[in-house]
Parts: structure tokens; C-alpha cells; sequence
């Protein structure tokens, strides 16, 4: 991969903290199915945060690692791309699907970890779709109500189709929206589709494949090459160590 083109910062823009005095650099983990996945590939790396990281009851945020230069934080999924681009973390493990939704210049993302597989996927009712409805076969529409908690990735998915789109965002139970009568279809991330055909759903298209990534702060690549570029090389070490993903 080309090395990154990395702008000038920002007046009164701020690296995250330092490994050098400075305090620890903070990586950020995103809350949920992933975070065990993540735990398997830090341990990869050699890096062992603090045992109550992966207790979802666990009251702390942020947690040491056993390396003293490196802290973790858990936070949302959908925030961990924010906390990156805005300095508060140097490094983040993160979704493609929310680095598509929100498209931050201040991220680089190096590498993918082939770690939390999914995709971001059209569903609508299989009794709408067996019966033919116009309004759950895209290809036969000029415009659509879509919910989803993708607006942006939705809007530009359909828009490259024609289509346009009148988005009704949510923030999850996107499953609900066809069968109350909110959105004839939806848009989210699919696993196994298990949820969706448990709520009468089927997908019709894939709009994108999806894993996590490696993501960094452009910033902090910037003022501290050797630092990042260190942890950056340490990650990629562990895909190829026994046992990563591929």
C-alpha cells in the first residue's frame, strides 16, 4: 500500500497523546461482538490489556495494557472512527462499514485485519418480495424509503442506481421498519441473517463487504512516524503470525 499523503494540521490542531512523556497511546475498541475478536489479535501482537477490558459490566472505559506506552478505551463502534479523527485516540480498530459512513480525512487505515466479517445489505419482506411489490425491487424504482443507520452509504448506494432515497434514520430495530409500515426496506449490517429472516426479512443486494481495519490518526502518523509507524509494523506482524484471520 502507498504511504499516506498526510496534510499540514490544522491551526490549533493537536496530535493525541504521546507515548514520550506525554502520557500513553490510547487505541480504540470498539464495544460489542467484535471486541473478542480484537482481543485475540492484540495477544497476537503481545499486547494484554487489563483483564476486565472484555467485561461488558465493567464500569472503566479506559484500561492499561501490559505495555506501558499503550492504553486502551471501549467504546461504541460507530464512535470509534470519531475518536480517532478528532485526536482523542492515535489508533483504532474499526469497521469498514463506519469508515464508509462517515468518510473522515483524518483517518488512514493501513490494514485490514480480516476480523469481524459481515456486509452491509438491502433486506425487505419476503412476503413483499414473493408477491412482487413494486417498492422492495429497486431496479423497478425512482424513489424509495429506506431505514437504516447508514444514511450516507444509503444515499449514495441508491443514488449511483437512480434511486432516490428518503432516508428514515434509526439507530437499531431496523428489522421492525418494514412490518409497521416505516420503510418498505432496510439497510444494515448483516452476519449471518439470521435476525432478519427471524423478522420475515431477506436480503435483495450486497452493497458492501465488511471487516475491521487498523485505523490511525493522520496527525499522529505525521508528528510521530517512528511511533506509529512501529505500531503499525507490530500489527501487521500479527496477521501473519499462527492462528490470524485471513
Amino acid at each position: 500500500m502507498n504511504a499516506p499523503v498526510i496534510a499540514d494540521p490544522a491551526p490549533g490542531e493537536t496530535a493525541p497523546d504521546r507515548a514520550d512523556g506525554a502520557g500513553p497511546l490510547v487505541l480504540a475498541l470498539p464495544k460489542g461482538r467484535i471486541l473478542a475478536e480484537c482481543g485475540g489479535f492484540l495477544a497476537r501482537a503481545g499486547v494484554h490489556p487489563a483483564a476486565d477490558y472484555e467485561d461488558e459490566d465493567s464500569r472503566r472505559l479506559r484500561f492499561p495494557t501490559d505495555d506501558p506506552g499503550l492504553d486502551v478505551v471501549r467504546v461504541r463502534p460507530f464512535d470509534v472512527a470519531t475518536f480517532v479523527a478528532f485526536g482523542a485516540a492515535a489508533l483504532g480498530i474499526c469497521g469498514a462499514d463506519v469508515l464508509m459512513e462517515f468518510d473522515y480525512p483524518e483517518i488512514y487505515a493501513p490494514l485490514d485485519l480480516a476480523i469481524g466479517r459481515c456486509r452491509i445489505a438491502v433486506a425487505a419482506p419476503v412476503a413483499a418480495l414473493a408477491g412482487g411489490a413494486e417498492l422492495v425491487h429497486p431496479a423497478r424504482l425512482s424513489r424509495v424509503r429506506v431505514a437504516t443507520k447508514y444514511p450516507n452509504v444509503t444515499a449514495r448506494h441508491f443514488a449511483a442506481r437512480g434511486i432516490q432515497a428518503e432516508i428514515v434514520h434509526l439507530n437499531g430495530a431496523m428489522e421492525l421498519a418494514p412490518g409497521l409500515g416505516l420503510a418498505p426496506l432496510i439497510v444494515d449490517l448483516v452476519q449471518t441473517g439470521s435476525t432478519l429472516k427471524a423478522n420475515g426479512l431477506a436480503e435483495i443486494e450486497v452493497i458492501a463487504d465488511v471487516t475491521s481495519r487498523l485505523i490511525v490518526n493522520r496527525l499522529a502518523l505525521k508528528t510521530q512516524p517512528e511511533l506509529i509507524g512501529a505500531w503499525i509494523a507490530r500489527f501487521r506482524a500479527a496477521l501473519h503470525t499462527p492462528g490470524a484471520a485471513r
